[in-house]
């Protein structure tokens, strides 16, 4: 049995969603990032970031138990361990390892600063608003184009780039782009949206989660206790 740590936004959606397609045994534990459960020192043990997801298997490489964070590492590693989602082929692989890490390290934090400063900054700055609403579209505009030459991300093969990559499109009306003007990714996005496993995997611990309103839950994920030494 896997035990995730983790919490439903779009990386913990990744994580689930991989599970879900895999059929592997696991058990989500729910870390409160409203509540600050992240610098838990126990958490700390096994997430040196202070992020969300994690994942540990008793039975890892060799039959030892491992840990292993970071959503990108996490779903390379459930590939490796399944053989599923990821190619054998080396060329095959590295393309679809290529847009893996186009919504790992581009993708993500740039539809995360688009949402921040659209939806949760306490003051609206018209400059950041602007420039992060443009730079997801842009990144929009990137997949549209690869979804209109490979019907998948990493090629012929629904694979872990698109597993990684639909969770952060969900919310695509808070980051200020019209789905129908992306026919191609609208067109992927549906298609993944109808997967039962995918389906399953979204609504995770999606029971716990609140609107953020609070003063104390803004500090907590916004605020200076984030940026602390640990």
């Amino acid at each position: 049995m896997i035990d995730v740590f983790t919490w439903p936004t779009p990386n913990g959606h990744k994580v689930h969603i991989m599970l879900e397609e895999c059929g592997l045994p696991y058990r989500p534990i729910a870390v409160n990032i409203g509540a600050g459960d992240q610098f838990k020192p126990e958490f700390l043990e096994i997430s040196p970031n202070n992020k969300i997801p994690v994942i540990t298997d008793p039975q890892g490489p060799e039959g030892k138990p491992i840990t292993i964070f970071e959503s990108g590492a996490i779903l390379v590693y459930l590939a490796a361990k399944t053989g599923r989602f990821m190619p054998v082929c080396d060329r095959a692989r590295y393309e679809v390892l290529q847009w893996l890490m186009f919504q790992v390290g581009g993708m993500g934090p740039m539809l995360g600063q688009a949402h921040h400063f659209r939806m949760y900054a306490p003051e609206k700055i018209d400059y950041a608003i602007s420039r992060y609403t443009n730079e997801a579209k842009r990144l929009y505009g990137v997949v549209e184009k690869r979804l209109s030459l490979s019907p998948w991300l990493g090629g012929d093969e629904y694979s872990i780039a698109d597993i990684a990559t639909f969770p952060w499109l969900r919310s695509w009306e808070n980051q200020g782009v019209v789905l129908s003007e992306y026919p191609h990714l609208q067109a992927w996005f549906d298609k993944i949206a109808q997967r039962p496993a995918v389906q399953r995997g979204v609504k995770v611990l999606a029971d716990l989660r609140r609107p953020l309103t609070g003063d104390k839950e803004r500090e907590v994920l916004f605020g200076k206790k984030q940026y602390e030494r640990r």
